[in-house]
């Protein structure tokens, strides 16, 4: 089977969008891992399928598989810019906001008139059960006990599990070897992204993350949100923050409970093409 692809990345986060409106694509696991394969595939951090919508109030509907491993995920923010961003370039839609369903619910990205796009992510959760994560009730932070080491950590879903931590020095932060620990740590039981954020000052922050099945990337949107919706609440930022990644630079806002969280950031395409599958 012979399938057209587009390959894009949000700063430096990468994917492979595949068109399943203009045709129906059911890809098994080893398919998708295929694509995802860096030497033997296309190569990149998560395949996204666009599709027709099944909720009544979408314009379309967004999966996420890893290229690691092809499993589905529920959430990804800088796929999401670079969902809109594909569906205008295609011609899919001329609206320069759309309803897009999720595994999670509505997320509502729109292409700014400067190229880059701002997504409403929603509203961030933080009761145990919604993340999900073992603990007696909701807290702005969690002592984890991680190895021999206990961390202070602030859990929240923006519709894919965070935990969060703040450290001195982004650069020096222990990513790659405490990050896989906290992914698959028992008190998460859908595993996690493990977030390191750098406090900069109340409206910048440097962050790293180590995401569930991909490892360290070079930005996560979902987990830039995160991160500052968990400084927000410990009191540390302001409502409106630049959080620099080592892919290049989002723009974040939270006012607070009931309100949604928005991402804004670019979405660049890199190259089309056909594979063999």
């Amino acid at each position: 089977m012979k399938l057209r692809f587009t390959k894009m990345h949000g700063l430096g986060n990468d994917f492979v969008v595949l068109d399943g409106v203009s045709q129906p694509i059911a890809l098994s696991t080893d398919q998708l891992k295929r694509i995802g394969d860096r030497h033997f595939g296309i190569g990149c951090d998560q395949i996204l399928l666009v599709e027709n919508p099944h909720h009544p109030e979408a314009d379309f509907r967004y999966r996420i598989f890893n290229g690691a491993d092809g499993g589905e995920v529920e959430q990804c923010g800088n796929g999401s810019r670079c969902f809109v961003r594909f569906v205008h370039d295609k011609g899919l839609s001329r609206k320069p906001a759309i309803r897009v369903e999720t595994a999670k619910g509505l997320i509502v990205p729109q292409l700014e008139a400067n190229g880059l796009v701002t997504v409403d992510m929603g509203e961030p959760r933080f009761q145990p059960a919604e993340i999900p994560f073992v603990a007696d009730e909701e807290a702005v932070s969690h002592p984890v006990l991680v190895g021999e080491s206990l961390i202070e950590m602030t859990v929240v879903s923006m519709g894919n599990p965070h935990a969060v931590q703040v450290v001195v020095d982004i650069d020096a932060a222990p990513v790659v070897i405490e990050g896989p620990l906290i992914e698959s740590h028992p008190r998460f039981p859908a595993r996690v992204n493990a977030g390191y954020m750098q406090i900069v000052s109340r409206c910048e922050i440097r962050l790293r993350v180590f995401e569930r099945s991909a490892g360290e990337t070079l930005a996560c949107g979902s987990g830039a949100c995160a991160a500052v919706v968990a400084g927000i609440r410990r009191g540390l930022l302001d409502t409106t923050v630049l959080v620099h990644t080592r892919g290049g630079d989002l723009s974040i806002n939270w006012d607070g409970p009931g309100y949604p969280v928005k991402m804004t950031g670019p979405a660049v395409t890199v190259f089309e093409g056909e594979i063999d599958i």
